[in-house]
């Protein structure tokens, strides 16, 4: 470590307190000590470096990027410092600026694995998965046991559909680590490859471990639970499941009554009519796809997908990013600030979401749009895109209810961990869907998922008919169609036939009665 002009023992003392109790995760104890620091060497580029890294690893990535970039300013080739900024940058929502030090981070260490890592790591968050592949490939030829990497090209290849590398990457990684949960999770993840009873004694004794960390001991339990229903222990795979779920609900926060307060505010918000558009046909080129996790959304993007003119955009964040943005400006969380808004703020708001979707455009004039946060804000959607279509796609309650129950989601989805919690929240959803279907019935196509599984021609032929799209038979045969899929809980199963016949509950039928007597209720 370089030395500042005025580096005292004292200074010395806390920087090593500092590294101690970052590398021993007391991110509190590594920001007092670092704080005692800067306030005598307010240039200190280590010391600014670490501040930032603890920032990032305690959650607080924008306040990392202040810290990171003084250091970085200071030590413009310093690759290490350069790949943390581009870190930060990432997870603080600037991917550009995050690109770019990360690629000059590889430029600067070319053999060094890390910033290669996390190169690829940032490329395939936001959907760049060659690059990412390629990211991650140069990774593997500098360290070829860097497991994350190699867990990172199986998860691409199973976006991308090529099953059997995936297969085989996720293996080859528990060769080397059999108690590896994010490998574990990804197999269990394609659901097309069974696990065996081999599998399910070497989860079992991974899950012995005492010294699991939780979100480990999360990740592999649901695992165990794919592993168990494949060999048909319904009793055990349901014990299973409901301990990872538990675990997992006492990670996470979720307020139903705040939730449903919220869509109460929604629905009186829109009970008004929205002011008469300033251009009907604005957003015509958007097909929005709207549905709780797991309601069949992603093998309907991908028959749309299908069609010559529509590019499947998967999971996008830019809708919710477009409101949160006026809500910030405003001053006012939504939908506070709808009853103020005019036809022309409305049409500003629908130009900022087709200029930051341009890029889904430039091969196929059309483009769907699937972010789960979308369906609470249909009402906005239409007033800021009166041209857009909009499919409500939805599948069985207790369907629904039981299969986010059974996955572990990357991130938000807090209501799905917890039956009760799942149910009181579908019939949120289900009266706003309601009344969005009752208020656009000329804009929204209410889609059931059993249906297209029981006559996909017709109901097919209706959804095209609907968007206003010539009939194609490519999308009669979606698992042909050759796209990456970002969603990795269907990116295998999409890859398959429509089959007639994807129910999840029957094997524990008594065991969610409970559900079904609260969604009764």
């Amino acid at each position: 470590m370089s030395q500042h002009p005025s580096f005292s023992t004292t200074t010395g003392l806390l920087m090593t307190e500092a590294g101690k109790a970052l590398n021993q995760g007391r991110f509190d104890l590594a920001e007092r000590a670092l704080t005692q620091v800067l306030s005598s060497n307010p240039g200190l580029a280590d010391a600014q470096f670490l501040y930032g890294l603890t920032c990032l690893m305690g959650g607080d990535a924008a306040k990392a990027v202040g810290f990171l970039r003084k250091a970085v300013a200071q030590r413009p080739t310093d690759a290490n410092m350069l790949m943390y900024l581009g870190c930060a940058l990432h997870d603080a929502g600037a991917p550009g600026e995050a690109l770019d030090r990360l690629h000059r981070a590889c430029e600067l260490a070319p053999r060094h694995a890390s910033p290669w890592y996390n190169l690829g790591k940032a490329l395939k968050q936001q959907g760049q998965l060659q690059e990412a592949d390629q990211a991650f490939r140069r990774t593997l030829a500098l360290d070829e046991r860097h497991v994350l990497a190699r867990i990172g090209v199986a998860d691409i290849a199973t976006m991308q559909g090529d099953i059997a590398r995936a297969v085989s990457e996720y293996r080859h990684v528990l060769r080397l680590q059999p108690d590896r949960a994010e490998a574990w999770h990804g197999l269990a993840n394609l659901k097309t490859e069974p696990l065996s009873t081999a599998d399910v004694e070497q989860l079992r004794r991974a899950l012995l471990n005492p010294g699991l960390k939780p979100d480990m001991r999360i990740s592999l339990g649901f695992s165990l639970f794919r592993a168990l229903e494949d060999q048909r222990d319904y009793a055990g795979a349901f014990e299973a499941l409901r301990q990872a779920n538990a675990d997992k609900r006492r990670q996470v926060e979720w307020d139903a009554a705040a939730e449903r307060a919220k869509v109460d505010r929604i629905m009186e918000a829109f009970q008004a009519p929205s002011p008469a558009p300033v251009n009907p046909e604005l957003g015509r080129e958007v097909i929005l796809i709207v549905s709780l996790p797991r309601s069949g959304s992603t093998l309907l993007e991908h028959i749309l997908a299908s069609h010559p003119d529509v590019e499947g955009a998967n999971e996008i964040p830019d809708l919710p990013q477009v409101i949160e943005d006026e809500s910030r400006r405003r001053g006012q969380p939504f939908p506070a600030w709808v009853a103020a808004a005019t036809a022309s703020d409305w049409e500003r708001l629908g130009k900022d979401y087709l200029a930051r979707t341009a890029h889904w455009r430039e091969k196929r004039p059309r483009f769907t749009d699937k972010e789960l946060c979308n369906w609470p804000l249909v009402g906005a959607a239409l007033a800021m895109l009166p041209g857009a279509k909009i499919i409500h796609c939805h599948r069985d309650p207790v369907e629904t209810c039981f299969s986010c129950y059974r996955h572990l989601f990357r991130h938000g989805v807090h209501f799905s961990y917890d039956l009760d919690d799942m149910a009181d929240h579908y019939w949120d959803y289900l009266r706003l869907s309601e009344f969005w279907l009752a208020r656009h019935p000329d804009q929204m196509l209410d889609f059931s998922y059993e249906a297209l599984l029981q006559e996909p021609e017709a109901q097919i032929r209706r959804l095209l008919a609907f968007c206003d799209l010539s009939f194609d038979p490519a999308c009669l045969a979606p698992h042909r169609t050759q796209r990456e899929v970002l969603s990795t809980a269907s990116a295998a199963q999409v890859r398959q036939p429509i089959q007639r016949d994807t129910t999840h509950s029957t094997p524990y039928l008594e065991l969610l009665q409970p559900l079904r007597d609260r969604l009764a209720r």
